[in-house]
């Protein structure tokens, strides 16, 4: 059993080594060679995760995994428990099938010369991403946190294009802000213990916070690592870059950074609450209540900015303001119950966010390539699998029964109660954002099924347009028809079935100090 122990144990090493790897690999590869290498890499990911996940429910423990078999200072660990297991999962998962979904669309979106580059970036973001889950070293933390922000930068600006540009160039700007914070607060915190191990860290916080010495500097350090999380996942009110960010990149490109690059900062976030700073710290310190209020005016200002909007990807961008600020609230609560429904909000925005991008892609390849509202009258109609995937997304952000979006805004409400103080405007702004989700959705959701007369060439005067309309069948683009519908059980699964993975948070929460 030993021997086998010390294998599982090395598997957080080896997702991440491999992808790494691969990245580098793929430089040498063709874009068909490194698209393969990519899925290959990807699934074997998912797959490892999955054993290591199953082998942690069994034993129902973390364990911390030496670097070379180095103590500190000199070695670098990484800690494995349930919860971070199910997390890496659950990425790779996404991942997969917003790399799946959005593969239509890449020959047209980036140049094939850089296909092998755009599969480069997407394995060293995956990298980045399993590094921050598992990493118990907050600087290595930041090193990846530098190599998750030049990817997902990358990403964004690979199609070349003026808009894409700019945004990529504001994306960057705000997220070197971000990361300059945050080393900013790993270097006073390393002043302060020490140490950069987090198990460390907590040790020296907690000698500190016993003995009522350096109080300032803690809660300075506090503030900055978190408003430098928070900018780089952009809660309100530190979202300009985002709309243009995940509105003009490639289709995957957005999927992946909506769902997956945001949340994995928020990850990191809570585990420095738990981990390094410990909760009880964070919590008297009230800076949980800063993000509190932050996390409700993102409820309210994203959606509001969504109902303006009047490009259906912009508008996707938008609702995702929305959804972090549900994020940011769930921790703001400062309670068990509240960390338990950002985390399950986590999954499950990341699962609804990449359906809707996924399936708008297909809704304007049936309008022409037009992204406004007007041109996508009855396009659910023409590319009736797409229409389905979005009607689902939708449903599940505003919080209908059986989609994963209603068990999360369950989770807020049953927190919000446990809240004291809190539980009134939380509940109040949980009813405005509902509702506001519902205009924004359930508009589009109309609009997507409003039939739309065209003549025997299938062309309709729209706008003072011209626009030549086409129908896609499932059959014609079965791949994509699959991401789709494995999408929507995802959706349905979460929502259905959300008392096993409620109950895997509460475990893995229980072991994640």
């Amino acid at each position: 059993m030993e021997g086998k122990l010390m294998f599982w144990q090395n598997i957080p090493f080896f997702c991440i080594i491999l992808s790494m790897f691969s990245g580098i690999f793929s430089s040498i590869l063709s874009g068909k060679a490194a698209k393969w290498l990519n899925t290959c890499v990807i699934a074997a990911v998912g797959i490892m995760s999955a054993i290591l996940f199953w082998f942690l429910l069994q034993t129902g423990e973390s364990y911390t995994y030496m670097m070379g078999h180095f103590p500190a200072p000199w070695g670098n660990e990484i800690r494995a428990g349930v919860l971070e297991a199910g997390i890496a999962l659950f990425f790779s998962i996404i991942m997969f099938l917003s790399m799946a979904g959005g593969r239509k669309k890449l020959a047209r979106e980036v140049e094939e010369t850089k296909h092998n580059l755009y599969y480069i970036l997407v394995n060293l973001l995956l990298s980045s991403l399993l590094a921050l889950i598992y990493t118990n070293d907050l600087f290595t933390a930041y090193v990846f946190v530098e190599i998750n922000t030049i990817s997902a930068c990358g990403l964004i600006m690979i199609r070349q294009n003026g808009r894409t540009i700019e945004a990529a160039v504001r994306y960057m700007i705000m997220s070197l802000l971000g990361s300059g914070l945050l080393l900013l607060g790993i270097c006073m915190l390393y002043d302060l213990t020490g140490h950069l191990l987090m198990s460390n860290i907590q040790q020296a916080v907690a000698v500190i916070v016993a003995e009522g010495t350096y109080e300032i500097p803690l809660l300075v350090i506090i503030a900055i690592m978190s408003v430098g999380l928070a900018i780089k996942s952009a809660l309100f009110p530190f979202h300009s870059w985002l709309p243009d960010a995940y509105g003009y990149s490639t289709v995957s490109s957005a999927a992946i950074l909506s769902s997956l690059v945001s949340k994995g900062y928020i990850f990191l976030l809570i585990k420095i609450f738990y981990r390094v700073i410990g909760f009880e710290v964070i919590c008297s310190s009230r800076i949980i209540n800063i993000l509190y209020i932050f996390g409700l005016a993102a409820m309210i200002f994203g959606s509001l900015s969504a109902i303006k909007e009047n490009d259906i990807r912009r508008m996707i961008s938008f609702s995702s303001i929305a959804q972090i600020g549900y994020i940011y609230m769930g921790i703001g609560l400062g309670t068990r119950g509240g960390m338990i429904a950002s985390i399950f909000h986590i999954l499950s925005h990341a699962a609804t966010k990449s359906l809707l991008f996924i399936s708008a892609i297909g809704l304007t390849d049936v309008s022409e390539g037009k992204r406004p509202f007007t041109f996508l009258t009855g396009a659910g109609f023409r590319h009736k699998i797409a229409g389905v995937g979005f009607t689902v997304g939708a449903l599940s952000m505003v919080g209908i029964p059986i989609f994963s979006g209603f068990v999360s805004k369950l989770l807020f409400a049953g927190a919000a109660l446990e809240g004291g103080r809190k539980m009134l405007p939380a509940l109040i702004v949980l009813a405005v954002s509902t509702i506001l989700n519902a205009i924004y959705f359930m508009k589009t959701v109309i609009r997507l099924y409003t039939p739309l007369p065209l003549d025997e060439n299938n062309q309709a005067e729209i706008a003072g347009e011209r626009i030549q309309y086409s129908y896609i069948t499932a059959a014609k683009e079965r791949g994509y028809a699959i991401t789709i519908c494995l999408f929507v059980l995802v959706n349905i699964l979460l929502g259905m079935s959300s008392q096993p993975v409620v109950k895997w948070i509460e475990t893995g929460l229980a072991v994640f100090k």
